[in-house]
């Protein structure tokens, strides 16, 4: 039995159980249930995306994804896979997390509670490599995958194609990360210079790492959420949600939306080199969300997706475009329990 720490917190406990990545790197899972109920629908994962962290799911909102899929009856796992601001920066890709973080997080997920099948709540990066998992077969316990921006076709506005292709190598000069906090404090003369720029051309708020986050991630004033979907507790929360992610990340997207569709970069054999060259290699049900204003992934990406996966088995996976919505405030915004997560819940409970 893994090591776990409880932390009692209002009606809810929260277990931390480790778990070791296929390559021995140590992750964790937060496991949160009722304390006034069993779970009685089975194991769900949520995985973050790129530079945050597991709590990302849980922003100061009246109701969070945690807490609607709790009420629902379920046994909610939040992971931090490598890419997790909880962690030591590294020079992870998305091979890595696909192969050996996310089949270790579901298998310790399995060991702990004896279920024969988990679904999942994926986002951004957790899609695109949770996604890259299940394609390659790497998951077959996992039943109904809920994935919300981009998952097998990236694709990025036309200035963010611009900043990944001719920007990324002069950045590549001076640092190996990005990383939004610098908005708080930069450290080096790459972070001072970086940031003089954000402060240059981003005035659409005060809040420095929420320019930050725009100039990392998309094309947008800001770019992973609209303003007007935020409150203000969530918009002053996110100063210390991200972090550091590393450019050998983005080199990899900018060979995936080169290409269409993901690619691999690091030659592991259990891997294809390319993921939209054959039928996926799950039985998993995919349901595609995808915000319309969304900056840091157009909404394409998602339509492509649901037409590359229906194409393989027709009438079997969904595909929802939010109105009124970009990147994370799907999760984040203050009016997301009444406008996404019910849905969500319906794609899990679909037969």
């Amino acid at each position: 039995m893994s090591s776990t720490a409880f932390i009692e917190g209002g009606v809810y406990t929260r277990r931390v159980v480790p778990f070791v990545a296929g390559d021995g790197r140590s992750l964790n899972l937060v496991n949160i249930r009722s304390s006034e109920r069993m779970p009685d629908k089975g194991p769900v994962i949520l995985v973050h995306g790129a530079g945050v962290r597991a709590s990302i799911y849980q922003a100061p909102v009246e109701t969070d994804i945690v807490d609607a899929l709790i009420a629902s009856g379920y046994d909610v796992w939040l992971e931090n896979w490598r890419a997790s601001i909880d962690f030591e920066a590294n020079l992870w890709t998305l091979d890595q997390a696909a192969l050996f973080d996310h089949p270790a997080a579901v298998r310790t997920i399995i060991a702990e509670t004896a279920a024969e099948t988990v679904k999942a709540v994926i986002h951004c990066q957790g899609s695109t490599s949770f996604t890259m998992s299940a394609v390659a077969g790497l998951l077959p316990q996992v039943s109904v995958i809920v994935s919300n921006a981009v998952s097998l076709h990236p694709v990025v506005p036309r200035w963010s194609s611009f900043k990944l292709n001719r920007m990324l190598p002069l950045v590549k000069l001076m640092t190996e990360y990005l990383n939004p906090h610098w908005g708080i404090e930069s450290p080096t003369l790459a972070a001072k210079l970086i940031t003089l720029m954000v402060n240059l051309t981003h005035h659409e708020c005060d809040n420095p790492v929420c320019k930050q986050v725009s100039f990392t991630y998309g094309s947008g004033f800001p770019a992973l959420w609209r303003h007007e979907n935020l409150n203000n507790e969530t918009h002053e929360w996110i100063k210390s949600e991200f972090g550091a992610v590393p450019l050998r990340f983005f080199e990899q997207i900018v060979r995936c939306t080169g290409r269409g569709n993901l690619v691999s970069v690091e030659g592991f054999p259990e891997l294809p080199e390319d993921f939209a060259s054959f039928e996926p290699r799950t039985e998993a049900r995919f349901a595609f969300f995808a915000g319309e204003k969304n900056l840091c992934f157009l909404p394409e990406s998602q339509v492509k997706s649901h037409e590359y996966f229906s194409k393989w088995r027709p009438d079997y996976h969904a595909l929802h475009l939010l109105p009124d919505y970009g990147h994370l405030d799907v999760f984040m915004g203050k009016n997301a329990a009444r406008d996404i997560f019910p849905l969500m819940i319906h794609e899990l409970e679909r037969q």
